[in-house]
């Protein structure tokens, strides 16, 4: 069996796509911060210590985005052209949703996943003075399109 990540030896590499083609691509993640009652509250009233917990956590996600090549050591740096973090308080928590987009030779599948789980990490960080129980749950990759595998769909 042959793996895309290592060499003939075993050692870690970075995937080769100069020969690629730039095309459009974009991928978008979700994920949820579970706070309680108290927590979600305050967020919905704006009365929370640390200040304005959703534009804190939405312009940390996008920054994840723009740096994920720094993070994760075998993805590409890619030109992320766009990125956005949109974040909906609910009776139980925050859902997190970003999507990004680029014109590259890769896909941004780990921005996407990146910027949604920062974001997810930001929330954490301003509310955890109001309760340690705050948990970040259900990160995942919920659709991609373009690239050499095409369109996908996560089935709900």
């Amino acid at each position: 069996m042959s793996f895309t990540h290592l060499d003939a030896a075993g050692h870690a590499r970075m995937v080769d796509v100069t020969e690629k083609q730039p095309t459009v691509r974009a991928a978008t993640a979700r994920g949820f911060v579970r706070c309680a009652s108290h927590v979600v509250a305050a967020l919905r009233d704006g009365s929370t210590p640390k200040g304005d917990v959703l534009a804190v956590a939405r312009i940390s996600g996008i920054q994840a985005a723009k740096r994920t090549a720094d993070l994760l050591p075998l993805a590409h740096v890619i030109g992320v052209h766009g990125a956005a973090v949109d974040l909906e308080v609910t009776d139980d928590g925050v859902e997190i949703q970003a999507t990004v987009r680029t014109a590259d030779r890769t896909g941004v599948e780990m921005e996407a996943l990146t910027a949604v789980a920062v974001a997810a990490l930001a929330v954490v960080d301003m509310v955890k003075g109001m309760d340690k129980s705050t948990a970040i749950e259900d990160v995942r990759l919920v659709r991609k399109t373009g690239g050499k595998s095409g369109d996908w769909v996560r089935p709900e």
